[in-house]
């Protein structure tokens, strides 16, 4: 992917660097941790997120073969810039024991199927639904924030076995979300590419 940095971005690297060490991390987890850091100011998320390196790569082939990416909401989409993505936000209904964000989960896995990539970075309850699917994802970006069911949620991903990118704390949201996803996207696919 061509991609031009800004020069802000790099001195705001830069500076990251010079705070935090991510030279201890493998290649795709330290440009994850980077991003979202970035993403948020908040070097915390560099012991908070919780990836696999092994997943990540297998992520990130797919991502770049064209796989399907699913959003739970507009926001993550947004942060999205490069890439086409699937949300079903608009077209979703709560109803009796289940929310908008569930419903649109279930709406984006009849659209998709399996081998997508999931980013949720708004609603535990979309979280939670896309556990209850056989959705069999690349990746599971699951990062939503809140003080209720955010944690538990993504505690339950973490205890599913499926690949998945998340975090232990409260944090998430929908610009961290994002950032993971980009960085993946953004990373690069030979030696010979360059990013920040």
């Amino acid at each position: 992917m061509n991609r031009v940095v800004h020069p802000i971005e790099e001195e705001s690297y830069r500076r990251l660097r010079a705070r935090l060490d991510t030279s201890h991390f493998p290649p795709l987890t330290r440009a994850v941790v980077e991003r979202v850091v970035h993403s948020a100011a908040d070097l915390d998320y560099a012991t908070d997120l919780v990836m696999d390196e092994g997943e990540l790569a297998k992520a990130h082939t797919a991502l770049h073969a064209g796989a399907p990416v699913v959003v739970d909401v507009e926001m993550v989409a947004a942060g999205i810039t490069r890439r086409e993505t699937v949300c079903r936000l608009r077209d979703a209904k709560a109803g009796p024991g289940l929310t908008r964000s569930a419903h649109a989960i279930r709406l984006a896995y009849e659209q998709v199927g399996p081998g997508a990539l999931w980013v949720i970075g708004n609603a535990p309850t979309a979280l939670e639904e896309l556990l209850t699917l056989d959705v069999d994802p690349v990746l599971v970006i699951g990062l939503p924030v809140g003080f209720v069911g955010a944690v538990e949620s993504k505690a339950a991903l973490r205890g599913s076995g499926l690949p998945a990118v998340s975090n232990v704390s409260e944090k998430g949201g929908s610009a961290v979300a994002s950032a993971a996803l980009n960085a993946l996207l953004y990373h690069p696919t030979s030696p010979s590419e360059e990013t920040t």
